[in-house]
Parts: C-alpha cells; structure tokens; sequence
C-alpha cells in the first residue's frame, strides 16, 4: 500500500480532508512520496481517477509520479489521471474543445512583434525607447505576473519611459490583433484562453494538485482559482522560490491560508538528505529571511556528521585549481560530487581545471567550456603550429576565412605543404618552391584547373600561394594573419607566450569581431550593440582562462595534451556535475562544492539591481547548500587578478556563521 512507506508527517498531509490543504516540503522532505501517496489516498478513497488533476512544472515530473503509482494501482487506472504542465494541461483541453489555436514558439511571435513595433516611430526623444524584443519581454513577464493593466504595472518599474506608454500599448493592442486574426497564440495564451473559457464552462475536479507551488505565477495562480476545484493540495516550499525572473510570486505561497479562510497548513520538517551541520547552517541563513510560516528542519538521515568547511584563497583561479586537486584526491564517485555555482563564469575555471587533470565533469545548460569557437580557434591555432601535419586544425581555423570552404581549404594546406616540401609551416613562412603547378597535380579537386590567366585583382604579395585560383583579398588577408603570429612565435617555447601573443594578434582580433557580430544580430540582420558588448567581454574571459592554464606548462605539447587529448571522453558518461543553483534544484550529491561565495557574486549584486531580491539570492543559497547529503564546502577567493578586482566575503558566510564580522569590514 503507497501510504505505508510514509513517515507521520508525510501521513498526516497526504490523508488529509479534502479543502484547502497546504503542505510545507522543505528541502529533502519527501515531498514526492507525499503527493504520490495523496493521490493513492484520493483513490482508495474511491475518487474518480479522471477528476484527479496533477500540475507539475515538468512532464517529466508529472510521469515520475504516475510511474510510482503504477506500482500499487493497474495502469488503466493510473493513466486516467489528468496531469502535467499548466502549458501541457491547458493544451489538451482547449484541442479537445475544437479550439483552432496554433501554438507558436516565443521565436517567431518575437518576428510578428518586432514587424508591428517597427511601423511606429520612436525617435525624437533623448530617452532611447525600449528595443522591440526587450518590450516583447516584459509584456510576456506581465502577463505571468500581474493582473493590473499593463501600463500601471510598466510604469511602477519604468516610470521614464512614460513617454512611449502610449506607443507601447498600441503595439501590444496590434499584435494581440495580429494573433487572433490569424489564430496564433503563445504559451501564456494557452493559460488566458483556457481562464476565458472556465468563465462560463465548468472544468470539474474533484481535487487539484500542484507540486513546486512556491513558483507559480500569478497567472498560474488565476488560472487554479478559476477552475474551482473542489479540493486543492499544494506542496511547496517558500524558502526554495528562486524563479521571480520568471515571474514566479511567492505571495501565491505566502498568502494561502489567508486567501483560504478554511485552510489547513501541514509541515514536512524530517530531512532526510543532510547531516545535522549541513541543516543547521542552511537554517541559520536562510532564519534572515521574513518566517512567513515557522519551520525547524530536523535530521531524519543516521551519517557520519562532517561539518561544512569553509575554503579561502587569495586568488580566484588559485581556488578553482584547488577545488579541482580536492576533486581529485577524493574517493567520492564522480556522479556524487557537484560544483554548484551562481554564475556561468565560475564555471569555465573549474572546468578548465578538472580538465587539467583528466578528470570528467558534466555542465548542464551551456556550452562546454573547450567546446566554444573562440577556444576551440585558439588550441587550433596553436595545435596547428605544434603539428603542422594536423590538416582538420588548419581547416578549422580557415573556417573563420571569408568565403573559403572545407574544399577549398584542403587545397590551401596541400598547397602550403607542397611548397614547403612536406613541412606547411615551412611552406607559411619560407617557402622553397615558387610557385604552384598549373594544373592540379595535389587533390582530385580542379581548383587549379582553367585559364592560365589569373583572375585575382587583389594586391599580391610574393608568396606563391596568392597565384592559387582561389586566392582572393581577403582569404589571403587571413593567410598573412597567420603567417604573422606564427612567424612572431617561431623561436618561443613557452605556452603561456605563445597564447597571450595569440590574443593580441590580428588574427584573433578578426575571429573574436566575427563571433560577437554573429553572437549579437537579431533575424533582421541588425547588431544590438549590447549584445556585441557582453559577447566580446565573455570572449575575452574565456580566452584569459586560457593563458591563466598556459603558465602551468614550459612545453607546448604537454599543454595541448591536457587541453585537447581526450576531451570527447571527459565531456561524456561519468563526471563532476557541474550546475548554476537553479539546475540544482530537486538534485541531492554526497559532496558538494558552493564556489565564489563573493560579495557582488553570490549574491549576485547586478542582478540585485535589475529588480532582483537579497531575500531571493539567500533563497539561493539555502537551495544550494542543500543539495549536500554528507560533504559542503564553501569557498571563496579575495583577488581575481585577470579583472584586478578585489573581493569581500559574501554576507552569507557571515550569516551562516563560517566567518566572525570583526575580521573583516563589510562596510569599507
């Protein structure tokens, strides 16, 4: 029987009397096993499994659940339970109502928005008005998070811009015009349609249950209330609501029981991940944050009880090595171990260590570090130079050669080698033939073939290779990028040089301008120039990510074969699992690494300022030290020497008590 495996506390909710019921599951409660076992309970109670319905924010989540049920109820009776996403459910209903709605993604209604946007004229004022994506952003947050009119909710945040309110409207009136003449709608329509609907057609449930409620919206919210379910169960926990970016209200939370005056309040406080000194810690920081409903978290787990360390160093790459050597001299599992950090630049200088040491880590959300272009361009370039026989380098790097293909840049290698009698770099740099064969004796390719006549009107320098036919102005441009860096390194054996070199030359400088124009055009061909900014600063980062490992190594081979040798295997299977806080949510880890615990960091101050919470980054921080069943390590560094900037601890070590505030100034 499903209710025999829960504790008293998940018992008592889960067989609770239908009405308002709202349970507190903090973090490693068994939130899961409870609302498995109410469903268990409404059925054995002899509810109809078609009146049942489960909101989840994930599919995936929806058909854990029902797959644990299907262990103690048939699946005929199982798979009659509606469930789902909010999106999902709402889908389903409106299709089976004969609704035409075409469901389009944010990509092409951004098109639409953006050609309405683009009829009005906003120029003539100092103020620059809001860029059509942008506006089309915050319309779709509006619709999540609030039911004023948009223009009093817009200029609560925004009250400069009242001068366009008018123009903004009447762009938001046309394209809600648009979509309907054409029957298109968005995700959030799926919601509004369906509340439009329940206005004068019931959709009977006898119970509605919600999981993750703490990050419901206050469309989601709107919607619920509009159903008018008999019973509602939600399972929550306000001190893990971090999606307010996402327009998530945790006042849907906060606000239950005085929004229903018969609800009942039910508490999961048995925490059966972490050890009594993980607990505690998390308790005492997140204790700073308003007690909308009182809580203790108790240990419900018999392990070894090792408190949590803090780890200081004086410069940030110095702790993401030593992170990396912890890693590696621990016998935890590698799937057990989590880097868990607040921004995506944390993550690139523990990868890149871990790297270092051959040891395989898993990034979920994000390119992997080794695997962005201007990384994988760099270690190319430098490959190349190491190994003049590696061709599919030389074709990578041509990649970046306006107008030359992977053919064309196969005959450039063989004819570099040619020239140089079997050695391209000789061929780059002193060739000792002068001229290439009229006809194409080197590929099966016929790039040499046709008129004698050359048909190049560019410039020619006295390399040979400019008399190919397929040389023009500006592959040779490239060409001579090249044969500058290399011939600047010829006589350098020292990595980190030949990098920084690297960094500074033409060559690079043409690829990174290249990548932050590809990185920031919108689909109509035009440059956002904030965009452009962020792509060339994050390039930069990653590039003196780079040179910072080059010092390690004297020789260039060896870097390399740090760098690039095994790469596909330490990126695939097994590894440290390395996650942003919010793709940590719901994931439990014997150890865990929290890093960059910096003022300006984690809490991450910029977003601070676009409208975000302290009181939400400290709900961050509880969800990431949560995570840790046996082992938490806080670490922070005080320098960062590639940004040369100086750090202070972050507020929350102090508030968890890993640090004393007479040993440092916080307020200097």
């Amino acid at each position: 029987m499903a209710l025999n495996t829960l504790n008293s506390e998940q018992l008592k909710a889960a067989t609770a009397k239908q009405g308002h019921n709202l349970v507190i599951a903090s973090a490693g409660t068994g939130k899961t096993s409870t609302i498995v076992g109410r469903i268990a309970h409404l059925l054995y109670s002899g509810i109809d499994p078609k009146k049942i319905l489960l909101l989840t924010f994930t599919n995936k989540a929806a058909g854990e659940m029902l797959a644990r049920l299907e262990r103690f109820f048939p699946k005929e009776i199982v798979s009659q339970i509606e469930s789902g996403t909010f999106h999902a459910v709402c889908y389903r209903w409106l299709k089976a109502r004969d609704n035409k709605v075409s469901l389009k993604q944010p990509s092409e209604l951004k098109t639409l928005f953006k050609s309405i946007y683009e009829e009005f004229d906003f120029s003539g004022d100092e103020l620059q008005a809001f860029s059509p994506l942008y506006l089309y952003e915050l319309y779709s947050l509006y619709q999540n998070a609030s039911v004023d009119t948009f223009d009093k909710w817009f200029l609560e945040s925004y009250p400069e811009h009242e001068c366009f309110v008018d123009k903004y409207l009447l762009v938001i009136e046309k394209f809600e015009e648009e979509k309907r003449e054409y029957g298109f709608a968005s995700f959030n329509d799926l919601l509004l349609y369906t509340i439009g609907y329940l206005s004068t057609e019931d959709l009977y449930f006898e119970e509605i249950l919600v999981d993750e409620y703490q990050d419901t919206n206050t469309l989601q919210g709107v919607l619920i209330d509009a159903m008018r379910p008999k019973s509602l169960f939600c399972v929550g926990d306000y001190d893990q609501s971090i999606y307010a970016f996402n327009g998530a209200n945790i006042e849907n939370i906060s606000t239950f029981t005085t929004r229903y005056k018969d609800a009942d309040l039910f508490s999961l406080i048995t925490n059966y991940r972490s050890t009594a000194s993980i607990l505690e810690l998390a308790n005492r920081v997140i204790e700073y944050n308003p007690r909308i409903y009182p809580k203790e978290l108790k240990v419900g787990c018999d392990k070894q009880d090792i408190p949590p360390r803090l780890m200081i160093y004086n410069e940030l790459f110095e702790q993401y090595h030593a992170i990396a050597h912890a890693i590696y001299s621990s016998n935890v599992p590698h799937n057990d171990i989590a880097v868990i950090f607040r921004n995506n630049s944390s993550a690139d200088g523990v990868e890149a260590c871990l790297r270092e040491l051959a040891i395989p880590c898993k990034r979920k959300g994000g390119t992997s570090f080794f695997d962005t272009k201007e990384v994988k361009f760099l270690l190319d370039v430098l490959s190349l130079y190491s190994n003049p026989k590696d061709m599919m380098a030389f074709l990578h790097v041509f990649e970046y050669a306006k107008g030359v293909g992977p053919a064309v840049a196969k005959d450039f290698f063989l004819s570099l080698v040619y020239l140089g009698e079997g050695n391209l770099l000789k061929g780059v740099l002193s060739p000792s033939i002068n001229e290439l064969p009229k006809k194409n004796t080197l590929t099966t390719n016929s790039l040499f073939e046709g008129d004698d006549e050359m048909k190049n009107d560019f410039k020619k320098s006295n390399h040979p290779l400019y008399s190919h036919q397929k040389a023009d102005s500006d592959n040779m441009k490239f060409f001579e990028n090249i044969k500058e860096y290399y011939n600047q390194i010829q006589k350098q054996k020292s990595p980190s040089h030949m990098v920084g070199k690297l960094m500074k030359s033409p060559l690079y400088e043409s690829v990174v301008e290249l990548l932050s124009l590809q990185r920031s055009r919108l689909k109509n061909g035009e440059i956002e120039e904030n965009r452009y900014i962020q792509a060339k600063e994050r390039i930069s980062q990653k590039a003196m990510l780079l040179y910072e490992l080059s010092k390690n190594y004297n020789e260039i081979d060896r870097f390399l074969n740090a760098m690039i040798l095994g790469a596909g295997e330490l990126t695939q299977g097994d590894g440290i699992n390395l996650l942003t806080v919010h793709a940590s949510k719901g994931l439990e880890f014997t150890d865990v690494y929290v890093v960059d615990l910096m003022d300006g960091r984690f809490p991450n101050t910029k977003l601070m300022s676009r409208g975000g919470e302290l009181e939400e980054e400290r709900r961050l921080f509880y969800v990431a030290v949560t995570r840790a069943k046996e082992k938490l390590n806080l670490s922070f560094a005080s320098y960062d020497k590639v940004k040369k900037t100086e750090f202070k601890p972050s507020q929350f070590l102090f508030e968890a008590k890993m640090l004393k505030e007479e040993d440092y100034s916080l307020g200097a």
